[in-house]
């Protein structure tokens, strides 16, 4: 049996490590970081080319299954998959862990996309950690706010013209979390409902501190796709 596992994420990761000795197993990943943690398994690094490139991949190489373990952001790729999978009669799994829910004390601003997240700055605070990577960084750049943007790789223009970037990649710890608020007077967080444990502690800091969360909504998926929470599920999805 030959599994297709989609994404970089953590989740996928931990999947090609539940699945590596029992079946065949390729990760994909996109090629958007620069120096990726990789997987088990045989890994692909590099787009499709679309939905037709994804289902000649399939067939090609003859793929059993598909899991879509991309980052809840990543939107396209999972209507992509969806397509793909139905177009070369393979089964579909979307491997997506579940969002944040706020919790007593919370402050958060839910907003529809990155540059509603920018409106919704005016009047909330002058600096912003802003933790939604590096892409999509434009919709924020005639901001007249302080911004600490943290990433794994490092940003290109255009950006908030006030801006200092920080290197780094999660998991994050509560400690580290409140010292950078401390450190650098945070009084905005702007991030992804990306959810998940890695970077779930800016949360918890920010709800000590006072701070508003601007909270970006996760985008539409497509319907009719059976959902696994865990790596767990998925692996036993994929055995049974």
């Amino acid at each position: 049996m030959h599994i297709l596992i989609l994404g970089g994420t953590t989740e996928a990761r931990a999947l090609a490590g539940l699945l590596h000795g029992e079946v065949r197993v390729t990760s994909s990943l996109a090629g958007r970081v620069a120096s990726p943690r990789l997987p088990e398994g045989e890994v692909r690094i590099g787009g499709f080319g679309g939905v037709d490139g994804l289902v000649e991949w399939i067939g090609g190489h003859a793929v059993d299954a598909v899991i879509d373990a991309t980052h809840p952001f990543a939107g396209r790729i999972s209507f992509n998959a969806a397509r793909a999978a139905a177009t070369a009669h393979v089964p579909l799994l979307a491997l997506r862990r579940p969002g944040w829910v706020p919790g007593e004390g919370d402050d958060w601003r839910p907003v529809a996309s990155l540059e509603a997240a920018a409106g919704a700055l005016d009047g909330l605070g002058e600096r912003v950690f802003l933790t939604t990577g590096r892409m999509g960084l434009a919709a924020f750049a005639d901001r007249p706010e302080w911004f600490l943007v943290r990433s794994v790789d490092a940003p290109e223009a255009p950006m908030p013209a006030r801006t200092e970037i920080l290197l780094d990649r999660g998991p994050f710890t509560l400690d580290g979390e409140r010292e950078i608020l401390a450190r650098h007077r945070i009084d905005v967080l702007v991030t992804k409902d990306s959810g998940g444990a890695a970077t779930a502690p800016k949360l918890t800091a920010a709800r000590e501190a006072g701070v508003p969360v601007v909270v970006v909504r996760r985008p539409s998926v497509p319907e009719g796709v059976p959902v696994a929470a865990t790596p767990e599920e998925a692996a036993a999805w994929v055995l049974r």
